[in-house]
């Protein structure tokens, strides 16, 4: 077997967290391989050491995304180990590498099938696993956002920005907006505004089946788009499409996991007396 470890700059603390989970590894008669998130050779990189059958993304949610990103639709499991902090894709903590490595060469897992959002746009990533969002520039007071859905106009909505979210990214920046929770495999995608400036606007959930067109009214400057974890400045008149790419990332979840025990214990979600 052979695993691929992507990590940004590690912090001095969790150094010896990785040489313990590469130690494990290797002392298991895995073959390993180190990527840097931070090297301009790191697309190389992942082109040299492949095949693999994992890869180990080492960090944080910002870590996994980019990881995810590189790999594209080549389709290897992805492995979150957390060394940041919240931690929400990730499926295992510093505290407990040994077992985690047991599992993982035992079987113990679920590979789960995250939907992507295809973007098409001007210079702009071509896909995202949690998220875009566009939003106002600091020195403009309002960004007006007209929604199409499968051609037809649904609404303008003036205020910060609007966001359009994967299911997967339903527990990430639109959920501070406000915006639901989605199950991974409901088949659908969550349109949630930024700010707005009319309180009847509220997040809309739409088929993952549907194209969304975002465009910005007309004489509106340039505005900001994250996609993930990259953000992008583009001119005003840029219009945006959506809609579902066809490939799936493939997340790993340990079998002790699951996505209604990771919003318990990393959100807080649901904690009350019962």
């Amino acid at each position: 077997m052979k695993i691929a470890l992507y990590h940004r700059q590690i912090a001095a603390d969790s150094q010896q967290h990785l040489d313990e989970l590469i130690h494990i590894l290797e002392e298991k008669g895995v073959e390993t391989v180190e990527i840097d998130a931070n090297s301009p050779s790191v697309e190389q990189q992942w082109k040299d050491c492949r095949p693999v059958d994992f890869l180990l993304s080492v960090g944080g949610d910002g870590t996994l995304l980019s990881s995810v990103h590189l790999i594209a639709n080549s389709g290897v499991p992805v492995v979150g180990v957390n060394f940041g902090h919240l931690g929400f894709l990730t499926t295992v903590g510093r505290g407990n590498l040994a077992k985690f490595v047991d599992d993982l060469l035992e079987g113990n897992f679920t590979i789960e099938e995250r939907a992507l959002l295809h973007i098409e746009g001007t210079n702009m990533p071509p896909f995202a696993l949690n998220e875009v969002s566009l939003h106002r520039r600091e020195e403009v007071a309002m960004l007006r956002t007209n929604l199409y859905v499968d051609n037809e106009f649904v609404a303008t909505y003036d205020g910060d920005g609007l966001i359009v979210a994967t299911p997967t990214g339903s527990t990430a920046y639109s959920l501070s907006c406000g915006g639901p929770i989605l199950t991974p495999d409901s088949g659908c995608f969550v349109i949630t505004p930024i700010g707005v400036h009319t309180l009847t606007l509220r997040p809309m959930i739409v088929p993952d089946t549907a194209r969304v067109r975002l465009e910005i009214a007309p004489g509106q400057p340039s505005f900001h788009v994250a996609i993930d974890s990259t953000t992008v400045i583009v001119p005003g008149s840029t219009k945006i499409e959506l809609c579902k790419e066809d490939f799936t990332v493939r997340l790993v979840r340990m079998h002790e996991q699951s996505f209604f025990t990771a919003i318990h214990e990393k959100l807080s979600w649901g904690t009350g007396l019962r």
